[in-house]
């Protein structure tokens, strides 16, 4: 049985979805970690990721492979486990461009389902619902304010002793909404049989608990 969580950045999608697989005992397949991945990638070699013939060419020399220990997914990048490097900001705005780009989303994709048909997965991202795993057997909207959004990301930054602005990271999430929403290739939309979760006002047990009951009743 699978789970498809989408939503828009910094709703909380990958830290309730690592909650949810340890409680139910599935995996947990962090979508976003993927394409920033290929973001790094392109980082590392200074492909411009507005540029999407470029990036389409380079993305063809990167091989990514996941492997969980202890429940925890890895993500390596040709070999190099990129699982903390990733988490940069900087990366974090380039995976949103590169997620434009049909040929980024068709290497990507392929590998998503392929995991989701081997065993119990709950997989978070933008468009999973709606393209990667239209068959989900539950598709969860997690969704929350930009304020809240941008509080919460501020106070993680703040936390890891990393400088951060409030308006900046608003108008980057603003930003980074407008550019999944409204991309050609697979744009964040909530699927049709989607269930809603705001998660503005609730704690991330709350979340956790309500995900888990409606997965019971499946």
């Amino acid at each position: 049985m699978n789970i498809a969580v989408d939503g828009p950045a910094g709703a909380g999608k990958s830290s309730i979805a690592k909650l949810v697989a340890k409680k139910l005992g599935i995996i947990y397949v962090d979508t976003g970690a993927m394409y920033r991945t290929l973001a790094l990638g392109c980082h590392k070699n200074n492909i411009d990721v507005d540029d999407e013939s470029s990036v389409s060419d380079a993305i063809r020399g990167f091989e990514i492979e996941i492997a969980y220990k202890d429940g925890v997914q890895n993500i390596f990048l040709n070999g190099e486990n990129v699982s903390e490097t990733i988490r940069q900001e900087e990366i974090g705005k380039k995976a949103s461009s590169v997620a434009r780009y049909s040929a980024v989303r068709e290497k990507l994709v392929e590998m998503q389902r392929e995991m989701a048909g081997k065993q119990s997965v709950i997989m978070d991202g933008r468009d999973i619902g709606t393209v990667v795993l239209p068959d989900a057997e539950l598709k969860i909207y997690l969704t929350a304010s930009v304020e809240v959004r941008a509080d919460r990301r501020f106070k993680e930054l703040k936390d890891k002793n990393v400088p951060a602005d409030l308006e900046e990271i608003k108008k980057d999430i603003e930003t980074r909404d407008y550019q999944d929403m409204n991309r050609e290739v697979s744009p964040l939309k909530k699927a049709d049989d989607a269930i809603e979760v705001d998660t503005s006002d609730m704690t991330i047990d709350e979340v956790v608990d309500k995900i888990c009951s409606l997965y019971e009743k499946n």
